[in-house]
């Protein structure tokens, strides 16, 4: 510790310093009298004395840091250095602390967002595995040569159906991923209601009449709301959707607009299957499938609007009851909350 606290440049320059002091005050006292001249040179001796232990003893607490510092960077969180007393050093303990729990509170956050990850790739195999497989198993026979051609054309209408479903939901993924990864921009234009029911209602038209629905649209006119046109229209296709595969042939679905000082309210309503109180909590979670769900339901659409609403200072409720029906709410807040 001493020789290397001596091979210190800063303390050579400091003790050359205290020395040439001693020195100089020890001689212009021995003008005066030997016992003065005593007297500066022993208490010149215990000022550098002191200073030396004094500066051994920072080193000590510096190299003490130094390895809470390789501890910590070496992932060990678990250590407390913090010093309630006065000091620079103790300031600098507490500072490591605080710096401590940061890089802890981080690599928790990591951890979990691996967990997901690997959660979120599991589920993506799962979803591909099953289409994939019957694709393979399709081109298999179609390439017997004795195959009748309505089996041919009914294979080959089931791989590009399989097909398609792969590509909504790779497609969905990416989107999904974007609005996560925060890369998407979306836009604050001013939407009108009306116009973007209409749009959003569009692909669902066929649908709708083949399952002879009804739909109604009532409240206020002229309601709009800040936001981008094509993202929060695809979450209402999906939202559409949902409700559209989940009502009875014959049902009904109303559509309900409101608009005032702190927010723009959209109403969707049906009176399908509704949907169980013990699936509620989950059913904006990505990959949740609830026990109405359809076999070629992947929970996808309902969690994606989720995201762009909320990404959009807007929210989303809902509420059903099996049997009776489902009704989702969204606001959209004309200032942050």
């Amino acid at each position: 510790m001493v020789s290397s606290l001596l091979r210190n440049k800063e303390i050579q320059l400091i003790i050359l310093c205290l020395s040439l002091v001693a020195l100089t005050g020890s001689t212009i006292a021995f003008f005066l009298s030997i016992t003065a001249a005593f007297l500066v040179l022993i208490t010149s001796i215990l000022i550098i004395g002191i200073s030396l232990w004094f500066t051994r003893w920072r080193y000590r607490e510096i190299e003490k840091l130094s390895g809470y510092l390789r501890q910590i960077s070496s992932g060990n969180y678990s250590l407390d250095v913090r010093d309630n007393r006065e000091g620079e050093l103790s300031i600098l303990k507490n500072d490591i602390y605080k710096v401590t729990l940061m890089l802890s509170e981080q690599s928790t956050l990591l951890q979990k967002d691996k967990v997901r990850l690997m959660n979120a790739i599991s589920d993506i195999s799962h979803q591909l595995k099953t289409p994939l497989t019957s694709m393979v198993v399709m081109a298999d026979l179609l390439s017997e040569p004795n195959l009748p051609n309505e089996k041919r054309e009914e294979f080959t209408q089931n791989i590009l159906t399989q097909l398609e479903r792969i590509e909504w939901l790779v497609s969905s993924l990416l989107k999904l991923s974007k609005i996560d990864a925060g890369t998407v921009h979306f836009k604050k234009d001013e939407i009108d209601a009306a116009a973007l029911i209409k749009k959003a209602l569009q692909p669902m038209l066929i649908p709708m009449d083949i399952k002879e629905q009804k739909l109604t649209i009532n409240g206020e006119k002229n309601v709009t709301f800040i936001g981008d046109l094509n993202w929060t229209t695809e979450a209402f296709i999906n939202l559409f959707k949902n409700c559209v595969e989940h009502t009875r042939n014959g049902g009904h679905i109303s559509i309900s607009l409101n608009e005032n000082a702190l927010f723009t309210e959209i109403k969707i309503a049906d009176n399908g299957k509704g949907i169980p109180r013990e699936d509620l909590p989950y059913i904006f979670k990505r990959f949740y499938k609830g026990k109405n769900a359809g076999e070629d339901n992947v929970g996808i659409g309902l969690a994606m609007a989720h995201s762009i609403i909320s990404n959009q200072n807007g929210v989303i409720d809902v509420k059903s009851q099996e049997g009776k029906g489902t009704e989702f709410t969204i606001k959209f807040y004309k200032q942050i909350i």
